[in-house]
């Protein structure tokens, strides 16, 4: 898969920008605060409809203009492409496909895979459950339709869940929607738990291997799935695994309502990373920390090569200067093919890198290096 071209119009700093891209390596230059993490934003935006930096559509729209408009031509599975977003305050996003429109962002799995890697990912392992369960998600929902409609749909019935269980207690007559709800949300649940222990037993069988590479045999990494407790075989079929979550959602509902909070489900999920037996959240340095970030981005990037027989977009936003030598030796090794995009402040650090194009980027402008 490549991203051929892209074109920006009020995309965060770029008033418009357009920039035609190598199949192979990438290197976008320039000072801090340009437009370089700008740029990767908008190509990962085209694979999955959200961004890892705002955590609403209009944070991505620049100040003072009502619309931005994201387009990019691609290559993919032998065909070409044209995936646009448009993107509006008050109104809602509409996407497209060859200029047919899009219903759901998960009508975009499948069309562009990326894997971005930035210095925030650096600390993955030390973050709180949320941070790995965001990374498990912008990996499926990129493979798995159904997937990422449920997700999206799980999230919006978790927030109207929570406002009832809030608001409960002033207006107790809401609590007659309450099981609605909550069936609702373990119907969609079923379908996260099942896609998620899957994907999670492919890194078990991913990951592990290119950890021990980069540390030289000398660790071992182990991951394992944690969710809900009534669930006897995550990777049973979300049929399978609706009643058991509805039991234990059914153990809770006093819970709930006492605390107005939504204490059952899989937005509790948990990927646990271990390295040599011990929980590297706790007790990782930091070396052993970037290593297995390192090992869970780059043993995604192998599944999506595996699962669609082309290596996705690999964006590496400006990771390279926050690893030693030997890490950056080791992530440099490893992207021998498909598109890469690199950030950094200063060209020369890639001198290794394989033919490509080089690109300056200062105050929103994007021009090609000659």
């Amino acid at each position: 898969m490549t991203v051929d071209q892209i074109t920006l119009d009020f995309f965060r700093g770029y008033v418009h920008g357009e920039a035609q891209f190598h199949p192979g390596v990438n290197v976008i230059v320039g000072e801090n605060a340009q437009g370089k993490t700008n740029l990767l934003e908008a190509i990962a935006y085209l694979s999955s409809a959200s961004s890892h930096r705002a955590r609403y559509d209009r944070e991505l729209i620049q100040h003072g203009v009502d619309h931005a408009f994201i387009k990019g031509k691609v290559t993919s599975r032998g065909r070409e492409l044209v995936l646009e977003a448009d993107l509006h305050r008050g109104a809602r996003r509409q996407l497209r496909s060859n200029g047919v429109k899009l219903k759901t962002a998960g009508e975009l799995s499948g069309l562009l895979n990326t894997v971005l890697f930035c210095p925030e990912d650096l600390y993955l392992i030390r973050e709180g459950a949320e941070a790995r369960r965001r990374f498990l998600d912008d990996c499926i929902c990129q493979l798995r339709p159904r997937y990422a409609q449920a997700l999206s749909e799980y999230k919006r019935l978790y927030q109207h869940k929570t406002r009832i269980l809030k608001d409960s207690e002033q207006y107790p007559g809401l609590l007659d929607t309450l099981d609605d709800f909550s069936l609702r949300m373990a119907q969609c649940g079923a379908v996260l738990i099942h896609y998620r222990a899957h994907f999670v037993k492919r890194l078990v069988e991913t990951a592990p291997a290119i950890h021990a590479d980069c540390s030289g045999g000398r660790e071992k990494l182990a991951l394992r799935y944690e969710t809900v407790s009534t669930i006897t075989d995550p990777e049973a079929s979300p049929k399978a695994l609706l009643p058991q979550l509805l039991a234990h959602q059914e153990s809770h509902r006093e819970a709930e309502i006492a605390s107005r909070t939504c204490l059952s489900g899989p937005h509790k999920d948990e990927l646990a990373v271990e390295i040599d037996g011990n929980a590297a959240k706790a007790y990782a340095s930091q070396g052993q920390t970037r290593t297995a970030a390192l090992a869970l981005k780059l043993a995604a990037r192998d599944i999506f090569r595996q699962e669609t027989e082309e290596w996705p977009v690999l964006l590496l936003d400006d990771v390279l200067s926050e690893l030693d030598a030997r890490r950056q030796e080791f992530v440099l090794n490893r992207i021998t093919s498909g598109q890469v995009f690199i950030t950094c402040c200063e060209e020369e650090k890639l001198a290794k890198l394989r033919e490509g194009k080089a690109f300056h980027v200062a105050g929103g402008q994007l021009t090609e290096a000659r």
